[in-house]
């Protein structure tokens, strides 16, 4: 990341902190001299995220949280609180995939799984930290949404709907807590190189590349200075925005055909 943040006394706390865009999230908070607050709900992944922005001279404590547990939320956000007595920033990046099928042929656990994860916790995550910003006077938060909130995902009903809601739900809580000093945005990533554009088929992810002027999927550390970009001071008029850092990916994908995928 080239360009310089100061988070110098502020605390940053991370969901899904323990590998991808969280893990590179959380360092670049911790090299602009943050105190990371690492969450994950995969112990090993978000130790090693504390290992690394500690062996970079920075300041970091994990956190256990499934996010889809709304009073471990709250635990949570509390012991962030008490361990270093302010809460500044939330990245509330956690987040899964769903099983690519037809809309008519989704599982309703797997609806209700997805759901779950990539909307409702976010809500947990934000009623919690929101009520310590109040207190506080200030705050922002950035919720990862995805391209796919932008647009219909091909055979992903369940992720394209959960991330459709929480555009809506960042929308909403940005413009009733904006009296309140918080902002509230989101970043939109396109195709990313990350375990979890693992879980795509590959036709879909090559068929999508077709549509990135930039024919190269986003590295892990182009979404985090989205992210610390909305954080920062440098974004103190940002409110309410679905940023997509998706090399144009949404502006030509729109009328992608995939119908004729083997899938």
């Amino acid at each position: 990341m080239n360009v310089s943040y100061d988070f110098s006394g502020r605390t940053a706390f991370i969901t899904g902190a323990g590998s991808g865009i969280g893990r590179a999230t959380a360092l670049a908070f911790g090299a602009a001299g943050a105190d990371v607050a690492v969450s994950d709900i995969a112990e090993p992944g978000g130790l090693e995220t504390v290992k690394l922005i500690r062996a970079a001279g920075g300041s970091a404590e994990f956190f256990p949280l499934d996010v889809a547990d709304a009073a471990a939320a709250e635990r949570t956000v509390a012991a962030v609180v008490e361990r270093f007595g302010r809460l500044d920033v939330a990245h509330n990046n956690a987040g899964i995939e769903s099983e690519h099928v037809p809309f008519g042929d989704v599982d309703l656990e797997d609806w209700r799984r997805v759901v779950e994860v990539d909307l409702n916790a976010v809500y947990y995550c934000i009623r919690a930290e929101v009520a310590v910003m109040r207190r506080q006077g200030r705050g922002a938060i950035v919720n990862t949404a995805s391209a796919a909130g932008l647009f219909a995902g091909y055979h992903s009903g369940p992720y394209t709907a959960a991330k459709h809601g929480l555009i809506g739900l960042t929308r909403s809580a940005a413009v009733d807590h904006a009296k309140d000093g918080i902002r509230v945005n989101a970043v939109c990533p396109g195709g990313v190189d990350t375990p979890f554009v693992g879980e795509v088929p590959p036709q879909i992810v090559q068929r999508l590349m077709l549509g990135v002027p930039m024919k190269r999927l986003a590295s892990a550390e182009e979404i985090a200075s989205g992210v610390l970009w909305l954080a920062s001071d440098g974004a103190s008029y940002v409110n309410g925005v679905a940023l997509p850092i998706d090399a144009g990916l949404t502006i030509l994908s729109a009328g992608t055909d995939f119908s004729d995928l083997d899938l």
